[in-house]
């Protein structure tokens, strides 16, 4: 028996390589599961890593970032706005390169999205060390910087031999692809394995095909959540991002429809029913709408499918208000399929929808449920539509608030329209108020709630869809964190439509500062330890970094200038000055944070009161 054919290359060409070969199979046809590769290089990584890349440049595109975490930020962008079907890798030096993607490492982890993080490493012959960049641990001899990418990972390897790839580049893909599992994927490159040499067997670089599984339900636990669904009188939906991920839209609303049981939306699963279908109540929880929150409190049952119920869906676990509600946790992860006493239905949210509705035949919710829905969403609809009237700041009279600028650039968007935004006061005007008319069309970083995340998602959004119309609202405090990939998708021809709400600080935490009894401090730029308060161009600071950039005083001039962004032919930033106090009031629900127990200040005791009786509405079993 003759030996299997070997290729001689380094770990580094032998990696990339590899990640080449991955195909998956998407909406567009067959295609490369890795779109790309996001580097800045350093010593880590330029010598072996880079020589590879330039290598397989064609087949696997290269691009050149700004900013570790950003970068990081627009791969993981791209994976959400494929439906996790596609991704991209990112590599970095050793020392700050590597540890500045921690950050994004967490969001990734938080929202289940995958990306592949290669970032460089020590020697493995130690030869050299303490090496430019190195972390020593003076109890530990095999400890880096990459070791804090480990809690923060799905999976992490540290490659120190070249034939190491031969394990674990398939189980990297598997927890990839996985949409159990699906997460960020570590694999810290010591620098001399990069460019060590091995004899590779050829059949390790065959192309490969990868499709998600779609996991069925168990016949049991599939049998007691039909049981449950047909003895609810007042049952409800709650749409998460596995919704998404699994391409459940059209099965969610054919169910819906069929079982006329009403849908409401975290802020991963908005978008999953247009906003106009009959059934969506809109978004659930702390910035829900009157319309689900209040049919939530009600719900005897609540069918969760593909969330992780996380605080803000839950209202701290005090929005569902009947005391024998039960929860069928819908969810291709076991974990969260059984969070809160939850009956699991472990599946993929298309096959566990299909299967419900198999089961349930003609069963229907009782009809005043129905109908009861219909009268809070209409009355929901009401609501917000005055809470985006533009009134007098539609001349200038008065700054506008974070909603009245949503309603002008809702009333700008169309079926190509992808509104991209995170953290915040925005995100939760945003859930409540944009009108999303079909699955996409709305893409929120909340479950890590990550500022700086917006204009780099942005990015990845645009690389993802290029047809789109991408749309990225954020306020000044989040452009200062990070607004340095504007110069890339200007350097890409990847145009970007950026409104930059600017309120003097942070707006969303000085409420939120306010609302459990604490004096203005440390959030908005005049209540923060100054000598000069700055005076920021936005519009000069734009422009300085590639983009068509203009200053807009007024909601008239706000639309004015979205008509020129939409024919322009590179991104364009837009700024207007808002009001950092209003916020919608209407809908929403508790959030629990926590209030000092003792305080100087009588607002504070206050709070606290407050505080000691919402508590009671949490569920015991929290």
């Amino acid at each position: 028996m003759s030996a299997p054919a070997t290729i001689r290359l380094t770990m580094a060409q032998a990696l990339v390589r590899f990640l080449a070969a991955q195909r998956t199979a998407a909406e567009d046809g067959d295609l490369p599961i890795f779109a790309g590769v996001w580097a800045i290089f350093g010593h880590g990584n330029v010598a072996g890593l880079g020589e590879a890349l330039h290598g397989v440049r064609d087949a696997l595109p290269t691009f050149r970032a700004h900013n570790e975490q950003s970068m990081a930020h627009s791969a993981i962008a791209f994976a959400k706005a494929t439906g996790r079907r596609r991704m991209m890798a990112c590599t970095t030096s050793i020392g700050p390169g590597a540890t500045n993607m921690v950050t994004a490492a967490a969001l990734a982890h938080v929202n289940r999205l995958p990306v592949l993080l290669l970032p460089g490493d020590v020697f493995a012959h130690r030869g050299p060390d303490p090496v430019l960049q190195q972390v020593e641990d003076f109890a530990d001899g095999t400890v880096s910087a990459n070791d804090c990418f480990r809690p923060v990972s799905r999976y992490f390897d540290r490659i120190t031999r070249p034939e190491q790839l031969l394990s674990a580049l398939p189980r990297a893909m598997a927890v990839l692809t996985d949409p159990a599992s699906c997460g960020p994927v570590t694999l810290a490159l010591c620098q001399d394995v990069q460019a060590e040499a091995y004899d590779y067997p050829t059949g390790f670089f065959e192309t490969r095909r990868w499709q998600p599984r779609r996991p069925r339900p168990d016949a049991r636990e599939l049998a007691e959540a039909v049981r449950l669904i047909q003895a609810a009188r007042r049952p409800v939906i709650v749409a998460g991002g596995g919704t998404h991920y699994s391409g459940a839209c059209a099965a969610l609303a054919r169910f819906a429809e069929a079982h006329g049981i009403p849908v409401a939306e975290t802020q991963a699963g908005k978008s999953a029913l247009p906003a106009s279908h009959p059934l969506n109540l809109g978004a659930v929880g702390v910035t829900g709408t009157t319309a689900a929150n209040r049919l939530a409190a009600e719900a005897d049952l609540v069918l969760a499918v593909g969330t992780r119920l996380q605080d803000f869906t839950t209202g701290s676990w005090a929005l569902f208000r009947d005391p024998a509600h039960r929860i069928i946790g819908l969810n291709v992860q076991a974990f969260d399929a059984a969070k809160h006493r939850a009956q699991p239905l472990v599946a993929d949210a298309r096959e566990g929808l299909e299967a419900l509705g198999g089961a349930l035949a003609d069963h229907h919710a009782p009809a005043d449920w129905v109908r009861r829905a219909e009268r809070e969403r209409q009355d929901w609809f009401a609501a917000a539509e005055a809470a985006v009237a533009p009134g007098s700041a539609m001349d200038g009279t008065m700054p506008p608030s974070d909603a009245q600028v949503i309603g002008i650039v809702q009333r700008h968007a169309d079926d190509r329209t992808v509104v991209v935004g995170a953290s915040g006061g925005l995100p939760g005007e945003l859930h409540k108020l944009w009108q999303a008319s079909k699955p996409g069309g709305y893409h929120m970083e909340y479950g890590f709630s990550c500022m700086g995340y917006e204009i780099a998602g942005g990015l990845g959004v645009k690389l993802a869809r290029p047809e789109a119309d991408v749309v990225v609202m954020v306020g000044d405090g989040s452009y200062l964190m990070l607004n340095s990939e504007i110069a890339t998708s200007v350097m890409l021809g990847l145009k970007l439509t950026v409104v930059l709400l600017d309120n003097g600080g942070y707006g969303c935490i000085n409420r939120l500062q306010a609302a459990t009894g604490g004096a203005p401090f440390n959030n908005l730029l005049r209540d923060s330890r100054h000598e000069v308060l700055p005076l920021i161009d936005f519009r000069a600071h734009a422009e300085s970094l590639g983009a068509v950039a203009e200053h807009v005083d007024s909601l008239a001039a706000l639309g004015e200038a979205l008509g020129r962004a939409r024919v322009a032919t590179r991104t364009t930033v837009i700024v207007i000055r808002t009001d950092p106090g209003p916020s919608t009031e209407a809908g929403g629900a508790w959030w629990e944070v926590s209030v000092p127990e003792v305080s100087e200040r009588e607002e504070v005791r206050a709070a606290r009161r407050r505080y000691d009786v919402a508590r009671r509405a949490q569920d015991p079993g929290v």
